[in-house]
């Protein structure tokens, strides 16, 4: 059983940039493949990233690459994602997801069993 809080969240600018950080609890994090989902309103929820149990491989999607970054912290038991230059099409609900297969680095909803309660991302145009 892993629980999961995302912190991090808020209102910022175009252009600007946010951390939102995903702290786990129980002992078997380190062994989690972890992943960053997205859910504007209205919409459904989407992949944004994800990165192994290692840390060694991540994922990005097309709509984030290269202004996000994903990481892992398993001493600490968290996940970051690091969110550069921002757009008001960035505005969501971000939440993040634990998948039990260490190795799995993609982007279907159902691989991932545990889930947070969402944190709440908005930029302003």
């Amino acid at each position: 059983q892993v629980q999961l809080v995302e912190s991090g969240g808020g209102l910022v600018q175009a252009g600007g940039s946010l951390r939102l950080s995903c702290a786990a609890s129980g002992r078997t994090f380190s062994s989690y493949a972890m992943a960053w989902f997205r859910q504007a309103p209205g919409k459904e929820r989407e992949f944004v990233a994800a990165i192994t149990w290692s840390g060694r491989s991540t994922n990005y999607a097309d709509y984030v690459k290269g202004r996000f970054t994903i990481s892992r912290d398993n001493a600490k038991n968290t996940v970051y994602l690091q969110m550069n230059s921002l757009k008001p099409e960035d505005t969501a609900v971000y939440y993040c997801a634990a998948c039990p297969d260490g190795y799995y680095s993609g982007s279907y909803l159902g691989e991932y069993d545990y889930w947070g309660q969402g944190t709440q991302v908005t930029v302003s145009s």
